[in-house]
């Protein structure tokens, strides 16, 4: 008779966990949905196990097996544009990224500024194969005029606010935005861009867009947006997250922040760790016109030299799709986005990890327990009587980005075609196997 006392195994992987500072070979076992124990495998485990359904039992040999990943900035365009994503198809992208939960922002059609909206969000993400957490709006209809029924969408289970997409460029408005969230314990996500200084920018203001003729978004929007909302941090006494970080100043001003003590946190999306402003003028591909944009490689080192010593807190796709219609123009006339569920742990692995930057613990914390921790989601550990979300990674698999394997509905991604190491072998979301290869 198959035992059991366990449904799921997890056998020969290395398992690591930055949150319980966890990193050997061991075994993962799971009960009703959640982690049982991490065990080091024994005569009587083995023999336990041996009775286990063979449906039950994983071989993680040569993988790693680490928290299910978490991304607090993702796109999925329902309700309004579902021609470019579903909650639906969303998840099935992140799944197939290895990411168990997403943070879902608040800049759909409508917006997701009223606790009807975030219900419906909340309804069609029950049977989906991530967790959906939603970020509710800053402002109503996201215009930054006024404030949104801030404590109605916590209420009903916002995470976090922002009106991302757009700078609440009143700073009475985000005053007032950052006193509501200290209330409720929950963090002010600033999407840092003057825009007053960026007009019409499409891509970033250089030697670059000067060459190209196009209408450039400087660095210092970014920073003077970024050092006012950490005066209202400081002034305030609440807790402040920006998002998607691009600029050497603006990771030097939320580096003094944090040595001052003030209350702010930082992503960043793989796309800007990466990727220059050299890079639009050889094709004009309108899938690099993202916001904030691709700056100078000054900026990249900067931003990467700030995710290494913790000034920058968190990796986050910023998934945005966009429909292949809506993405076939004139570089400037391009909505800005670019998906990334699917690419980011290979592209981090490929980028950051295999060049030395960060190790794998430090790449995983700042894709599990940070995110988590920020927005106090019950993710991103595998600690006993946890959710059984996991995540294992075949750590030097190579594989090429191609467009016709991507999850997502759509597929604007500049990396299709590179070469990337380290690929999802398998999901797991409540002891569920949701992607495998």
């Amino acid at each position: 008779m198959a035992s059991k006392k366990y449904e799921m195994v997890i056998t020969g992987g290395r398992v690591i966990d930055p949150a319980l500072g966890f990193g050997k070979d061991a075994w993962v076992l799971i009960k009703d949905g959640r982690i049982a124990k991490i065990a080091t495998p024994t005569a009587a485990l083995k023999k336990e196990v041996d009775r286990i359904d063979k449906g039950g039992l994983i071989d993680a040999t040569g993988k790693i097996v680490v928290p299910g990943l978490v991304d607090m900035h993702v796109h999925l365009r329902e309700p309004g544009r579902e021609d470019a994503e579903t909650i639906e198809s969303g998840c099935r992208a992140a799944a197939a990224g290895g990411f168990t939960s997403v943070c879902c922002m608040p800049n759909t059609t409508p917006r997701i500024d009223n606790q009807e909206t975030v219900k419906f969000v909340q309804d069609r993400a029950n049977t989906a194969d991530a967790r959906v957490y939603v970020v509710g709006a800053i402002t109503k209809n996201i215009e930054g005029k006024e404030l949104a029924e801030i404590g109605d969408l916590i209420k009903i289970g916002c995470v976090a606010i922002t009106d991302d997409g757009h700078y609440v460029q009143n700073p009475e408005i985000m005053r007032r935005a950052l006193e509501y969230s200290r209330m409720f314990d929950v963090p002010v996500m600033q999407h840092a861009e003057d825009q007053y200084l960026c007009g019409g920018g499409v891509m970033n203001e250089s030697f670059q867009s000067s060459r190209l003729g196009l209408s450039g978004a400087p660095a210092v929007a970014e920073e003077i947006a970024v050092m006012r909302d950490i005066a209202l941090c400081r002034f305030t006494g609440a807790r402040l997250h920006i998002q998607h970080i691009t600029t050497k100043g603006a990771v030097e001003a939320v580096r003094k922040a944090k040595a001052e003590g003030i209350s702010v946190t930082a992503e960043v999306s793989p796309h800007h760790l990466i990727l220059t402003d050299d890079e639009i003028g050889k094709e004009f591909n309108t899938n690099l016109r993202v916001n904030p944009p691709i700056r100078t490689a000054e900026d990249c080192n900067a931003v990467i030299e700030g995710l290494v010593d913790g000034t920058i807190d968190c990796i986050a796709s910023d998934h945005a799709p966009h429909s292949e219609e809506d993405k076939d123009c004139e570089f400037d006339r391009a909505p800005a986005g670019m998906i990334g569920l699917e690419t980011t742990l290979g592209l981090i692995k490929t980028y950051i990890v295999d060049k030395g930057y960060l190790s794998w613990a430090d790449a995983i914390r700042k894709m599990t327990v940070n995110p988590a921790k920020i927005l106090n989601l019950p993710g991103g550990s595998l600690a006993e009587d946890s959710p059984a979300d996991i995540t294992i990674i075949d750590p030097d698999k190579k594989w090429t980005v191609k467009a016709d394997k991507f999850r997502s509905k759509s597929k604007n991604s500049p990396f299709i075609g590179y070469r990337l190491s380290g690929q999802i072998y398998k999901t797991i979301l409540g002891g569920r196997v949701v992607f495998e290869l």
